[in-house]
């Protein structure tokens, strides 16, 4: 077995331990259009890729592997997901960044949350990321409000969306 097949194995049975809210592919129909194709892929960021990443991402990152999905209509992508998962305080959170082909946040979803529901955000604390890119700082308690008594899901949510834009943006660029 390849180290990054086991790896990635380790990554995503940690998620599974987490109770699951909803799919990644029924996250990723209710966002782009509940008609299209929903693929999904497992990337291997090289040293390259990584390192560009933590640079966009500002921060150190735990994995190189990522699991992308793709929701395609009459065969042309409609927008992507990257699934980011981390330890909030701890236990591990799913969080879908669902992506347009341009590069902006559409929406967040959490997928798997397994701290207690009070410290999971909300819908609209989440809906404050749909716009943002790149060129956003992306940081709690200046552009980004935290949430009273769930400091560390604010945080792990915010600093989520700085990743999964940086892993598009290194793996596919904005398609302007």
């Amino acid at each position: 077995m390849k180290i990054h097949t086991i790896l990635f194995t380790f990554v995503f049975l940690t998620a599974a331990q987490a109770s699951v809210l909803i799919s990644p592919i029924d996250a990723m129909k209710s966002t782009f259009a509940a008609q299209a194709e929903v693929s999904k892929k497992n990337r291997l960021l090289t040293k390259k890729q990584a390192a560009a990443v933590a640079k966009q991402a500002h921060m150190k990152l735990s994995t190189k592997i990522y699991r992308i999905y793709t929701a395609t209509l009459n065969e042309k992508p409609v927008g992507y997901g990257v699934l980011i998962t981390r330890k909030v305080r701890q236990k591990d959170a799913a969080v879908l960044y669902m992506i347009t082909p341009k590069g902006t946040i559409d929406s967040i979803e959490i997928i798997a949350f397994n701290e207690p529901p009070e410290y999971m955000p909300n819908r609209s604390y989440t809906k404050q990321f749909s716009g943002k890119d790149t060129n956003d700082t992306l940081r709690v308690g200046k552009d980004i409000p935290t949430i009273s008594g769930a400091t560390l899901s604010a945080r792990n949510v915010t600093d989520g969306a700085r990743l999964a834009l940086a892993v598009f943006y290194v793996l596919h660029g904005a398609q302007q």
